[in-house]
């Protein structure tokens, strides 16, 4: 299915055409060429794995509105970054004819991606943090392909000060006990991935 497809088939209820033209922003903000990871390909990446973990999740469709804004605005701003993505979802889909509470909610996930700690019990939080994070887990090469990316997005940073943030996040990732929240998660990719974020902190420094 094309991106654009993917984002209608979700707005039953909207004026097709300002749906289209909400897509068509949204698709241009992932397409932004600063983005070397947090691109379009991140978006349907994050949306194919949102389709493996969808029975986890309490409002699948909820959750997939979630993923096109979590990273819709992308500066290099973490916590305003998602903040601003939230208030943009809070912006636009009720224009498109989708409830107050799905608004709600939705904007509430995009916010979660900022800290990736869904409450216990958060059905929707969890699908979409360990959708987010699925990258984690992959082979070492796509680890690999997946840090490099990273670094280019944040080019401007001296060397030492990108490895101390980078160094903070990873160590909190590796502090969660399980990585994942959902079960189809962790079976898929806590042990892939535990050993991708430690072989990474344990890289010489540059």
């Amino acid at each position: 299915m094309e991106p654009l497809d993917r984002w209608l088939v979700l707005l039953p209820a909207a004026d097709p055409a300002a749906a289209r033209a909400a897509g068509g922003d949204l698709l241009a903000r992932w397409r932004q060429p600063h983005r070397h990871y947090h691109g379009e390909a991140h978006l349907n990446a994050v949306l194919d794995t949102v389709e493996i973990l969808e029975a986890h999740a309490a409002d699948p469709d909820g959750v997939r509105l979630a993923a096109w804004f979590h990273d819709a605005v992308h500066e290099g701003r973490a916590g305003d970054d998602e903040e601003a993505s939230a208030r943009l979802a809070e912006a636009v889909l009720p224009r498109l004819g989708v409830a107050s509470s799905r608004v709600e909610s939705v904007a509430r996930l995009v916010r979660l991606t900022a800290t990736h700690e869904p409450a216990p019990g958060d059905r929707d939080g969890a699908v979409l943090v360990d959708a987010d994070l699925s990258v984690l887990g992959g082979s070492p090469q796509e680890y690999a392909s997946y840090a490099a990316a990273v670094r280019a997005e944040y080019a401007a940073l001296p060397d030492a000060a990108f490895r101390a943030g980078r160094t903070a996040v990873l160590q909190r990732l590796l502090d969660r006990d399980p990585l994942y929240r959902t079960s189809t998660a962790r079976k898929r990719w806590e042990q892939s991935a535990r050993r991708n974020v430690t072989a990474e902190l344990h890289l010489p420094a540059t």
